[in-house]
């Protein structure tokens, strides 16, 4: 009994999964092991990982819940499998969890910051912003004692402030004033009696003090003088001033004060810190550290042109319309017209263009001619900015166009108002700490005690250590190269997926499944090491590890290896082998093969030399990069390569593709800082393929984004049968109505909101998921309708459409990229990044180049196993022979040893990244000293060097 129990808690056991393309298997997966998910791409890893094994837990812990809170979250389907034995509480790490709200950074999903507010609010030290003295607060009796101290035997009065630099004419204040028995106020510095109807200018900022008491300061009269105070710190809500003979007045505080000026901060807490809040958030960017700015130059691009001509961009060319008429009436004021070239017009008629007049002006009547009407003129700018603060999404989208980004004057970008930037701790504030690098940030958390007082040290203990414990976290997984107020939205999936490794470790959970995607992506192998390291450390805690992976050293370091395929998409779902990684390397898989060196990608004989032409970008000096130069030889594979953070993405990303897009595309994204680009001319066109989605809701698919479903829907308007009846090409669209399934709008399923929960895709129940009504579906090619054509996989189609030219151009390139086992109409929310991006390619690949085009590629082998990256680099090198450039950002080491020439950046990341610390063909690199890069590349071109 017991070893049977025994047995049942070292194992899950899953038996007849068949989730989407698995063929009923039977497997079982130790626990509390490291267990890594292998195969080609499309074989069936993630639907045992995350749609059967995840998905089941998920339903498992549902079932948990009462009755009564299921009513309101709603059945989760059962995974399509017959048993799972020995199943834990699981939890998924994915990469499509970040978030795209510009208020999510670093900081605030791994808890650092929450913390360094708490730490803040309590043993933080505050200073005046306007004097920049320490603040202080002092108890009633440090008040009376400084005021005997400060004033003995002086003629003082004592001010309760009850108004401070506020507008109003305050008459029923005086009138209260009066009724407590108070003659006496000083307003705006002078003192004045009370007397009845008193009132002030309602449009001037005031000060009002009431006089509690005039006295001298000696011991005899201590009872009246402390009487009196306690009244005027009730009156002044904590706040007094106390002002002599000569007219000085003197502050004092029970709460935060500025001796000096008598400025006062409310109490510190930690949403005095937090820039979500509107208790710590800057006033003017709301919190976010940048503005919307619209700018002259984005309205007037080309001083050259007259307004008639386009010179005003939001207004475009003459047009017979008011508001040219309005601007006309202008300009004729000012002696010129809508032809005189905006460079001509003062700049004062500029000002008023922009900015508007208070001025009226005579215009001629549309409706009424021979009539004028008498109006003042808005400006462009100020009717941008309402239109932007108010209008729909469309016109915000449109006035987007005109505006740029800006880091806010009034925070510098630190986000918080200017009260929570003077609360410091060793002199330095929580808005200079979120910029810190993760090493940096650790490196100040390390020694800080020695320079807190005691005070300080005895608030500070336990915040400190859970600080210091999560910064370890993210040290360990390779992100040190991060900034606390880095927004999630700008990371990649990998970083992403990371992050929330990290605060699942410093959770320190017990006995949970853990399911990751990929985590190894966008980390070097420098980093991997790390990776493997965290990974064994959540297992080593009690739990299980399962990894969806392709990398090599993961695969080699874990406990137990499962190898699904042996193909893609209907050739795979199987499991071709399984065991620990010693095992696995004696079987004959496809894996197995590439992991024991029979299969390898082999190495160019020789490397293309190019075209002899070189593109330069001169001085590139955004984020982290330090004055760079690099020279992109045409006609070549190019590879940029080094470690996280270190630079590649500021080069390639934002500052190379953008100056090229505005070249070729007029594009209004600035590039980052550089001093120049040589070689602009040598190119026609610029296409960089990324990992964004394809698109973001199940209408979107591989055959709408590539364009083949075009095509596809005039040929079976063509057919006989659509002929007769009279059909058009919209009617085998399912996002138009006249063909589609009207319930579900075409799209297939139905949407249902869920409350607390993610919003839930179902099938619709009218057509099933056909997506098309039963007139549409019965026109038929080859014995197939337009829905069966959308759930063919790419290979069916391939041989469905080989007589037909046009449209197998397109699916053949989504076959060669890798995509055979997708269906054309698989909806875009389900497809990963790596196959999102391998769509945007083979749609790239399927056009018609020109032999001068630059690709920009980031790492495009994500989700890909060995097979497939030889598919893909066989691709790559089809653009490269025709004379085509192809720019690679990549870790694998695969597809860096086949390129011609590689960029390596670094030598770390962030702040001590940014140089190119080698260039030239892999084998120049792999002999330098200073690269991490080389070090590795240098083992993958010559494996003995890994021995000796």
């Amino acid at each position: 009994m017991t070893d049977t129990n025994q047995s049942a808690q070292e194992i899950i056991e899953i038996f007849g999964a068949r989730e989407h393309n698995l063929k009923n298997i039977d497997i079982t997966i130790p626990r509390n092991k490291l267990v890594v998910i292998t195969g080609i791409s499309g074989s069936g890893k993630s639907s045992l990982a995350f749609d059967t094994i995840y998905a089941e837990g998920q339903r498992r812990y549902m079932e948990s819940f009462s009755a009564y809170a299921r009513s309101f979250l709603g059945g989760m389907e059962r995974p399509d499998v017959d048993k799972i034995n020995g199943l834990s509480p699981v939890i998924s790490i994915e990469q499509k969890t970040t978030s795209k709200n510009p208020r999510s950074t670093v900081g605030t999903v791994t808890e650092i910051y929450d913390f360094m507010r708490l730490l803040f609010a309590r043993a933080g030290e505050a200073y005046s912003y306007l004097s920049g003295e320490r603040m202080v607060r002092q108890t009633e009796d440090q008040i009376i004692e400084q005021l005997f101290q400060q004033f003995a035997g002086k003629k003082i009065y004592l001010l309760a402030p009850v108004v401070k630099g506020r507008k109003g004419h305050y008459r029923e204040l005086f009138e209260q004033v009066r009724k407590m028995g108070y003659s006496k106020v000083r307003v705006d510095g002078v003192v004045m009696d009370v007397v009845p109807k008193m009132q002030l200018d309602r449009y001037k900022i005031h000060d009002i003090e009431i006089v509690v008491d005039r006295i001298v300061a000696e011991e005899g009269d201590r009872y009246r003088i402390v009487q009196s105070l306690k009244t005027a710190l009730q009156l002044g809500k904590g706040i007094i001033m106390l002002r002599d003979e000569q007219g000085e007045v003197s502050h004092f505080s029970k709460y935060l004060m500025d001796p000096t000026t008598g400025l006062s901060y409310d109490e510190p807490a930690p949403n005095t810190f937090s820039f979500n809040s509107p208790y710590g958030a800057c006033p003017t960017c709301n919190g976010l550290g940048v503005i919307e700015e619209i700018t002259k130059e984005n309205i007037i691009p080309d001083p050259n042109l007259s307004v008639s001509r386009g010179g005003i961009a939001p207004l475009g060319e003459f047009r017979d319309i008011w508001i040219f008429k309005k601007i006309d009436a202008i300009l004729k004021h000012h002696k010129a017209s809508i032809s005189t070239p905006i460079k001509n017009l003062s700049n004062e008629v500029i000002q008023i263009l922009l900015f508007g007049d208070k001025v009226e002006v005579a215009v001629n009547s549309v409706k009424h001619p021979g009539t004028q009407w008498n109006t003042t003129f808005e400006g462009i700018i100020n009717f941008l900015q309402k239109q932007q603060e108010g209008g729909s999404d469309k016109i915000q989208k449109w006035v987007s166009d005109y505006t740029t980004s800006r880091t806010c004057p009034d925070c510098e970008g630190y986000r918080l108002k200017k009260e929570s930037l003077h609360i410091k701790i060793a002199e330095t504030h929580i808005g200079q700490l979120a910029q810190m690098g993760i090493q940096q940030l650790a490196e100040w958390f390390e020694d800080i005690e020695s320079r807190m007082t005691e005070k300080q040290r005895l608030i500070g203990t336990e915040v400190l250590k859970e600080i210091r414990k999560r910064i370890g976290f993210l040290l360990d997984i390779g992100l040190s190269y991060l900034t606390l107020d880095r927004p999630l939205r700008t990371l990649s999936g990998g970083e992403a997926q990371r992050i929330r490794l990290a605060t699942q470790i410093g959770t320190q959970l017990v006995g949970v499944l853990y399911i990751l995607d990929e985590p190894s992506i966008g980390l070097h192998q420098r980093d991997n090491v790390k990776l493997i390291k965290a990974l064994q450390e959540l297992r080593d805690l009690g739990n299980s590890v399962i990894v969806v992976e392709h990398d090599k050293d993961m695969m080699m370091d874990s406990d137990f290896v499962i190898d699904i395929g042996p193909g893609a998409g209907r050739h795979g779902g199987q499991i071709v082998a399984s065991g620990t990684p010693a095992e696995i390397l004696q079987l004959n898989s496809l894996t197995a093969q590439y992991l024991n060196g029979i299969k390898q990608i082999e190495i160019p004989a020789e490397r293309r030399k190019g075209n002899g032409n070189k593109l330069i970008l001169k001085g590139a000096s955004g984020h982290n990069l330090k004055n760079v130069t690099a020279e992109f030889p045409l006609g070549t594979m190019i590879c940029v390569t080094g470690v996280s953070g270190s630079g590649k993405s500021s080069l390639i990303h934002e500052t190379l593709y953008p100056l090229l897009n505005q070249y070729f595309y007029n594009s209004k994204k600035e590039p980052l800082p550089h001093k120049s680009i040589v070689g602009l001319e040598l190119l026609d066109k610029v296409i960089e393929v990324d990992q964004s989605p394809i698109g973001r809701t199940p209408r979107s698919n591989p055959a709408t984004y590539t364009g083949v479903f075009t095509d596809i829907r005039a040929l079976f308007t063509e057919l006989p049968e659509a002929k007769i009846r009279g059909y058009k090409p919209g009617r085998f669209s399912f996002n138009v109505k006249g063909g589609r399934c009207e319930d579900c709008e075409g799209a297939g399923m139905k949407l249902i909101e869920m409350d607390f929960l993610p919003d839930v895709h179902i099938p619709c129940e009218t057509c099933k998921g056909k997506r098309y009504n039963r007139e549409t579906l019965e026109v038929r090619f080859k014995g197939k309708s337009i829905s069966d054509v959308l759930d063919m996989t790419v290979e069916q189609a391939v041989e469905y459409f080989e007589n037909q030219p046009k449209i197998l151009r397109k699916i053949q390139t989504l076959f060669e990229v890798g995509l055979g086992y997708i269906t054309l109409g698989q909806h875009a929310t389900t497809l990963s990044g790596g196959e999102a991006q391998r769509v945007k390619l083979a749609t790239e690949l399927s056009k018609k180049d020109t032999g001068k085009t630059f690709y920009i590629l980031d790492e495009p082998t994500t989700g890909l196993h060995f097979q497939d990256i030889e598919h893909l680099l066989e691709v790559l090198n089809k653009l490269v022979a025709k004379g085509n450039t192809v720019l690679i950002i990549e870790h694998n080491l695969d597809v860096i040893k086949v390129a011609d020439y590689i960029l390596d950046i670094g030598p770390e990341g962030g702040e001590k990244g940014g140089e190119i610390i080698a260039k030239g063909t892999p084998e120049q690199v792999a002999a330098s000293k200073a690269s991490y890069t080389g070090k590795f590349l240098k083992i993958e071109l010559d494996p003995k060097v890994a021995v000796s």
